[in-house]
């Protein structure tokens, strides 16, 4: 059998031997930065469209130059097709 490797004394590191608010510090940044996510309007087919019973209505209008199949995306004062670009302004 051959006799086993002697391992290396170890040397201290003066980085290993930070002051213990420099390592605090890495912690709070960690914290800080989680927050929590939003939740965003659902989207897709299920947005355009609202079921009640057995009726379905559409929640936005449909483009008035590309017709139906094309609905306008709702801002706070306006509806603009995505398609053409045509804009509609909301009443006050």
């Amino acid at each position: 059998m051959a006799p086993a490797p002697k391992a290396a004394p170890k040397k201290e590191d003066p980085a290993a031997a930070a002051p213990a608010a420099e390592a605090a510090a890495p912690a709070k940044k960690a914290e800080k930065g989680k927050r929590e996510k939003k939740h965003k309007e659902e989207k897709g087919v299920k947005a355009m469209y609202k079921v009640e019973g057995a009726k379905f209505s559409r929640t936005r209008p449909t483009c008035e130059r590309c017709g139906p199949g094309y609905f306008m995306a709702d801002h706070h004062d306006r509806y603009t097709c995505g398609h053409c670009g045509f804009t509609r302004y909301k009443q006050k």
